[in-house]
């Protein structure tokens, strides 16, 4: 049975073995590390209450300045990521709506993530590929921090492909599978 407790794990490792391990995100070992990070996992299979989902976290955020980021998980939603993509849009308007921005951004990632003008089955897509469709809320002003801390971030996403090029499709789907085994 697919618990919250399994997603969680299983997201956790993915954040450790690939985002940290890979140095995918410069800024998540710090966050970790700092306990800042939080994980909800969304069981409806409604966008529409998906999206409600989505503001009752920002809320919470608001609420709980400790906290730095949210990976909003939906492992009953979204499995096309066409579909997706439209939520994700919708997201993102309904975020603008409600005066989210300067505040808050969204960082995506999805099992079948593919980049505009790429090759379903390019490494490069693994940059956003994660075990489950998942919204990242970022708060703008410890993102501002962490770029500052970082320096040239406009480097991040050459590297990132070039180290998923190397890596290579069958050490990246592997990767994914050692994750997806967490919980059991």
């Amino acid at each position: 049975m697919l618990t919250d407790e399994k997603v969680i794990a299983q997201t956790y490792r993915w954040i450790e073995e690939f985002i940290i391990g890979m140095n995918i995100c410069p800024f998540a070992r710090r966050e970790v590390v700092r306990g800042t990070v939080r994980i909800v996992v969304v069981r409806s299979q409604s966008e529409q209450v998906a999206l409600q989902e989505l503001m009752n976290e920002v809320a919470w955020l608001d609420e709980h300045q400790e906290t730095e980021t949210t990976l909003l998980v939906y492992p009953g939603l979204c499995a096309h990521f066409d579909d997706y993509l439209d939520f994700v849009d919708d997201a993102e308007t309904l975020m603008s709506q409600q005066g989210c921005e300067g505040i808050y951004q969204l960082a995506t990632f999805h099992p079948q993530y593919c980049f505009a003008g790429s090759d379903p089955a390019d490494a490069e897509n693994y940059t956003n590929r994660s075990p489950y469709p998942m919204l990242h809320i970022l708060r703008e002003s410890g993102l501002s921090d962490a770029i500052d801390r970082f320096g040239d971030t406009s480097i991040i996403p050459e590297r990132n492909i070039q180290l998923m090029e190397k890596t290579g499709v069958s050490a990246l789907q592997a990767i994914l599978y050692t994750c997806m085994q967490s919980g059991d």
